[in-house]
């Protein structure tokens, strides 16, 4: 059984306001999204990295160190090297073997981008293997 509650005309009249419902749902699963993954996305968290205490893996007999002094000069052994001849030191040390690790060791007061400016370099000359040498947590002060 139907009921009609219009008793007018039957031609339909325009409707001149947008519906903004559909509109309204979308935005709030926007928000939803947003307020779930911005927390996800700050890395600003202050860390204070403990002492390696893992195993230490079994050296090689003869390893390959590149040492990152204070004053940001670099010695592959104990040979003092400048950051543009970094490739050819370590082609010459390693005589072109790429797979080779390379033990890397810097000073505490290096600042981080300056290690890792380093590390870039050694990606840049094709060494990937790159361990990072720290003291043993017994060691430590």
């Amino acid at each position: 059984m139907a009921v009609r509650l219009d008793h007018g005309d039957d031609d339909l009249a325009e409707v001149h306001e947008i519906n903004v419902t559909p509109f309204i749902d979308v935005i709030l699963v926007l928000l939803i999204v947003f307020m779930i993954a911005a927390p996800l996305a700050t890395v600003d968290v202050p860390v204070d990295l403990p002492s390696a205490n893992a195993e230490p893996q079994p050296r090689p007999t003869e390893p390959l160190y590149l040492s990152v002094k204070a004053d940001l000069s670099l010695l592959i052994g104990d040979e003092v090297v400048a950051k543009d001849g970094l490739r050819a030191a370590l082609e010459e040390q390693t005589s072109g073997d790429r797979e080779q690790r390379i033990f890397l060791r810097a000073d505490k007061s290096v600042d981080y981008g300056d290690l890792m400016e380093v590390m870039n370099g050694l990606r840049s000359a094709g060494y990937l293997k790159i361990a990072l040498v720290s003291l043993d947590s017994a060691d430590a002060p």
